[in-house]
C-alpha cells in the first residue's frame, strides 16, 4: 500500500464527496455507490486511495466492508491545516501593527 497525502486524496471531487458522506456515519460500499455517480469498482478504488491517505478505515461485518473516518488520519490532516494559522496570524498581526503605526504617524 503506497502512502498518498490527505490533501492529494481529497483533491478528487468523488473522493471528497465519499469522505464527507462518511462524516455522518459508517457505510458499506453498496451504500456509498448511491452517493456518487460512479460504478461500484470505482467507489472501491476511491476508498482504497482514502485508506492509503489514512483518512478512512475499514472493518469487516459479515460479507460487507464498513468504511468510516479514521480519527488518527483526520487528526493528522487537521494538524497540517492548523500549522498554517501561526504564519497567517503573525502576518495579520504585523499588518495590523503597521496600519496602527501609520495612523498614529499621520
Amino acid at each position: 500500500m503506497t502512502d498518498i497525502s490527505p490533501i492529494e486524496a481529497l483533491s478528487d471531487p468523488t473522493r471528497r464527496r465519499l469522505f464527507e458522506w462518511l462524516r455522518d456515519r459508517p457505510c458499506s460500499v453498496s451504500e456509498l455507490v448511491q452517493v456518487v455517480p460512479v460504478s461500484q469498482p470505482a467507489v472501491s478504488q476511491h476508498l482504497r486511495v482514502l485508506r492509503q491517505a489514512h483518512l478512512v478505515q475499514v472493518r469487516k461485518q459479515g460479507q460487507q466492508r464498513i468504511y468510516s473516518i479514521d480519527p488518527q488520519g483526520l487528526a493528522e490532516l487537521r494538524d497540517y491545516i492548523e500549522s498554517f494559522w501561526d504564519t497567517i496570524l503573525d502576518a495579520f498581526q504585523e499588518a495590523a501593527e503597521k496600519s496602527a503605526k501609520e495612523e498614529t504617524d499621520q
